[in-house]
């Protein structure tokens, strides 16, 4: 199972809508959003992915209510941080902010997703692979990207746009 995994969109409508386009073509199956959504707006553009789309609420995810509403209309699953999924025998802890992984994180999860920082981190240890794609909402020029990660062998690929 190939899943992709996206951060802080910001509301960039733009990027938004390219991210849709590559994990489309790249036919993942589901899609995580690590948090920083910021409003409604971009969730509705997100309604166009071909996979269903998870995550969790980031500090700056603070029009709940109508957040709240959009990932209802649009059958999406949120939660505030930490999340825990099971998926394709792996268990996946997301957050937002990485600090968020203290006292939450074990041992057990084989795969770990934040956002937050705007930097990519891949790090491998101890049969756990910890990821973050980076930047996708244009703040940091050039360096647009999103991740999709194998959960068979925990591989992350870096799609930069």
């Amino acid at each position: 199972m190939r899943i992709g995994v996206v951060s802080d969109t910001h509301n960039n409508l733009r990027n938004v809508a390219r991210i849709v386009e590559l994990f489309n073509a790249a036919d993942v199956e589901r899609v995580i959003h690590t948090g920083d959504i910021t409003q409604a707006k971009t969730l509705e553009v997100f309604a166009r992915l071909k996979a269903p789309l998870h995550g969790v609420f980031g500090n700056n995810d603070q029009e709940r209510e109508s957040l709240d509403r959009a990932v209802a209309a649009h059958g999406f699953q949120f939660a505030d941080p930490p999340l825990e999924l099971h998926w394709h025998g792996r268990r996946i802890a997301v957050v937002h902010d990485p600090l968020e992984f203290s006292g939450f994180l074990s041992a057990e999860h084989e795969l770990a997703l934040h956002g937050h920082t705007h930097f990519y981190r891949l790090e491998r240890e101890r049969g756990q692979t910890i990821f973050n794609p980076g930047e996708c909402a244009g703040h940091l020029t050039g360096h647009n990207a999103i991740g999709i990660v194998n959960l068979a062998n925990l591989e992350a690929e870096l799609l930069r746009f």
